[in-house]
């Protein structure tokens, strides 16, 4: 590739695009113009997670600058300078001096790493004079390790991205296969089949004395399932018959981590289908597989000489189908982020040379970039060989040869933005704002928010604004989040595995929370006015419930309005929660799951409110049924405990897949929440000094507990040797004083189960006007988590250099053992 090439190219990476729709004419544009530093243009198109492997060139321009300032007050150094730049302009004339101008000024020496895997390293040697000769050195010196440093990273990920394409096409190899023999059985069954559902493949399973014997994980490890072993997907070979009862405790327990059958041989392989248990669904059919496994085994102990048959159905297949097309899609995303890197770095190398030369005055950019192009991660072109081939092979068998359906899946492209969004936004904002005016206006004349021994109005339909406004205000912080983290440049997408053509911007976030908060707050002031003028309250009472269904509807509504892909995607996420215990956690469930841990007033809130409706209590006015009646009270109370209880699950979950006793500890620190739950609970039904000093000792020490895990595991600050005072050496942010703020703010709200302690409150205000003010500051706090949460998980990601995620896969060869 020559230089004006590369400079002919627009190699960027924004923060939430695919790879290859960066190469746009409109980052050409955009670097065309002088008004854009390339710095700035570079910080934000490099891939985030590999930020630490491109072009130090902020490090470069600082050396560069000390050159110059160096030569600004070396006058003398500049004359000498200037009289070697002529001395070399007059040998240009002569008849041997253009032969050896290239090096006059500085030589590159190529010499073999001592480790072969390194590659070739690059050595600057300064054939002239400069203004500052230890300072060229210095520069030239950090240009040299730079270079080395992008060859290695490029070599290392090339070479991981091939032996991922190795992987993926002999799984397409093996998939094609089976599919092409189920085609076969069915066309020779023909009618006979009674279900397509249920249609399988009969292949042979050997039970004599040269069958595959028991292996171990480690046993069955390769280039392709050390990446998979990175993902919990675990291995089990096939019993023999005479080894039945020995393996049988490894392969339940495979079996409850992958829907997984046994080994069979087909088509001349020994095979292994393992589906990872990500679904409740899938974790079932993981279930009821063993106990199939133990009815077949108690029949069929022997086997016979032609063998027994395996029969892989059809959905099994199916997902493994879905698993490999899954890992096309993150190998094409990973070369295209490789394809940027080496463009990015190749613009890097052209623009701090030209800055070099223009500052010495002398001819460096031809030599050193002639050394550049010749460089390893410039010249190989094995991704870009293996990106086209997987292009056409996911053409073929995932999108039907049709070209425009594949490219939807590996280069989508992201909805426009529109200036509609941002002007109803606004719009919505000032209707909001007018509306609450008024609300807080009639409330405070009707005295609505006072004290009262006995209103009506504040035990049922109170309980649905503060819903919906803690509800909303949760979700505005999350708004908040992801324009925060898109200024930080934190890749959320990919750590929340969400889809860039289907993800809510920060923009949609507002937009939803507005448009909902005003209609909220719009038919709340109608039905207080209705309060107000005095209509009877059998009528009036049904409007907060109509409000709440409503909601519930536009939740599930099964139609493709108003973001139908995110309402299915929480709803999903909710049901995961719930079912937690049978399935593999993932960073979306357990990141929604601690946002309901900050809203157990806002479910218990809604607990109450679902029944006075469904009770039918609204038209008799009963407001206290829902607590007189002791199933419906315990429910109540059972919500205090529900989202701890989730989280626990899912903590128990992870440390059965991953093993890591981390997890059981960060279990404790929700068992230590529910238990000071408890205490509050059983305070609130007895109040008595014992009660009252248990709740101060549980809410005490889990406070504690919260805290520390806030600060080390969460946030991964209060680190020893940090070069940052109680930080961590790297932060995203670049002022400290966010962070120290940050943990101050978090140790106050953390304090606020105080408040059941003191019983304080404003004056003439209500108890449940308090309870929602102090609600709303534990939502406050858990938006503050966020930011930071995210923040270091992307650093441990890029600390990984891990910028795609590694899909497992289904088929899984096993060889013979002599």
């Amino acid at each position: 590739m020559s230089s004006r090439a590369s400079c002919k190219h627009s190699l960027g990476y924004s923060h939430l695009l695919p790879p290859h729709s960066l190469l746009s004419q409109d980052l050409l544009h955009l670097q065309e113009r002088k008004m854009v530093k390339f710095s700035k243009q570079f910080e934000g198109q490099l891939v985030p997670e590999w930020k630490e492997a491109f072009v130090d060139y902020w490090q470069l321009k600082k050396d560069l600058k000390k050159i110059h300032l160096l030569n600004n007050t070396a006058p003398k150094t500049q004359t000498t300078s200037l009289a070697n730049n002529l001395l070399s302009s007059i040998g240009k004339f002569s008849l041997f001096g253009r032969q050896h101008r290239d090096h006059d000024v500085i030589q590159v020496h190529k010499r073999l790493a001592a480790s072969g895997s390194k590659g070739d390293l690059y050595e600057t040697e300064l054939l002239e004079q400069f203004a500052d000769t230890d300072a060229a050195k210095e520069f030239f010196e950090c240009l040299d390790m730079q270079l080395n440093k992008v060859n290695q990273f490029y070599k290392t990920k090339e070479k991981e991205f091939l032996e991922r394409g190795e992987c993926s096409k002999k799984q397409m190899e093996i998939l094609i296969e089976l599919k092409t023999i189920l085609r076969q059985q069915q066309r020779g069954k023909g009618a006979s089949a009674q279900d397509s559902n249920e249609a399988s493949i009969s292949c042979t399973i050997s039970c004599e004395e040269d069958s595959v014997k028991d292996r171990t994980e480690q046993q069955l490890q390769d280039s392709c399932t050390d990446e998979l072993e990175r993902n919990d997907v675990s291995f089990s070979a096939s019993p023999r018959s005479d080894e039945m009862v020995k393996s049988t405790r490894m392969k339940r327990e495979d079996g409850i981590r992958t829907l997984s059958g046994r080994v069979f041989s087909c088509q001349g392989r020994n095979l292994r289908i393992n589906i990872p248990l990500t679904t409740p669904s899938r974790t079932f059919s993981a279930i009821s597989y063993l106990v199939w496994e133990d009815l077949v085994n108690q029949s069929s102990k022997k086997c016979g000489a032609e063998g027994s048959k395996l029969h892989i159905n059809k959905s099994k297949l199916h997902h493994a189908e879905k698993m490999i097309k899954g890992a096309f899609i993150e190998l094409y995303k990973g070369l295209g982020y490789l394809k940027t890197y080496r463009h990015l770095n190749m613009l890097a190398f052209i623009k701090i040379l030209k800055k070099f030369d223009k500052v010495t005055g002398k001819q460096v950019l031809p030599i050193y970039l002639k050394v550049v192009e010749s460089s390893y991660f410039n010249s190989s072109d094995k991704a870009m060989k293996l990106a086209d081939e997987v292009e056409d092979l996911f053409i073929k068998h995932f999108a039907e040869e049709d070209r425009r359906k594949g490219m939807k899946y590996l280069r989508p492209r992201q909805r426009k933005e529109s200036h509609a969004v941002t002007f109803f936004i606004g719009l919505f904002t000032g209707c909001f704002i007018a509306l609450l005016a008024g609300y807080i206006s009639m409330a405070h004349l009707t005295g609505m928010y006072r004290r009262q021994t006995d209103s009506i109005y504040m035990e049922t339909a109170y309980p649905v604004l503060s819903m919906f406004s803690l509800l909303f205000l949760h979700f505005f912080l999350y708004g908040c989040n992801i324009f925060m983290w898109r200024k930080a440049r934190i890749n959320y997408s990919f750590i929340f595995e969400l889809a860039p053509t289907k993800e809510l911007k920060y923009r949609d976030v507002f937009l939803i929370c507005t448009t909902s908060m005003t209609a909220v707050v719009g038919i709340m002031f109608v039905h207080l006015s209705l309060v107000k003028k005095g209509y009877s309250f059998a009528h009036v009472q049904a409007i907060p419930g109509l409000l709440l269904l409503i909601f519930l509807l536009f939740l599930v509504c099964p139609f493709n309005i108003f973001y139908q892909s995110s309402r299915y995607r929480f709803l999903r996420v909710i049901r995961n929660i719930i079912l937690s215990p049978l399935y593999k956690v993932v960073m979306l469930d357990f990141f929604m799951a601690d946002q309901l841990c900050s809203q157990v007033p806002m479910l218990r809130n809604l607990e109450y409110v679902a029944c006075y409706y469904i009770t039918g209590s609204y038209k008799t006015q009963d407001y206290g049924y829902c607590m007189r009646a002791k199933h419906y009270r315990d429910l109540a109370y059972a919500m205090s405990f529900l989202p701890y209880y989730w989280r626990a699950m899912q903590c128990a979950r992870r440390w059965f897949d991953e093993g890591q006793t981390n997890h059981l500890v960060n279990l404790g620190k929700y068992v230590s929440a529910m238990l000071a739950a408890g205490a509050k609970v059983a305070y609130e039904k007895e109040r008595g000094i014992g009660w009252l000093c248990l709740v101060v000792v549980m809410s005490s020490a889990a406070t504690v507990y919260q805290l520390y895990w806030d600060f080390v595991k969460d946030w991964g600050l209060l680190q020893l040797n940090s070069k940052n005072p109680w930080l961590r050496n790297e932060l995203m942010l670049r002022r400290k004083f966010f962070y120290y703020f940050s943990m101050g703010l978090n140790l106050i709200l953390r304090l606020a189960w105080l408040q059941t302690v003191l019983h304080s409150s404003f004056e003439h205000v209500d108890y449940r006007v308090t309870g929602l003010f102090l609600a709303a500051l534990e939502v406050i706090r858990r938006g503050l988590w966020n930011f930071y949460r995210l923040e270091n998980e992307h650093l441990n990601n890029a600390g990984k250099f891990r910028a795609v995620k590694i899909v497992p896969l289904p088929f899984h060869e096993v060889d013979e053992e002599d």
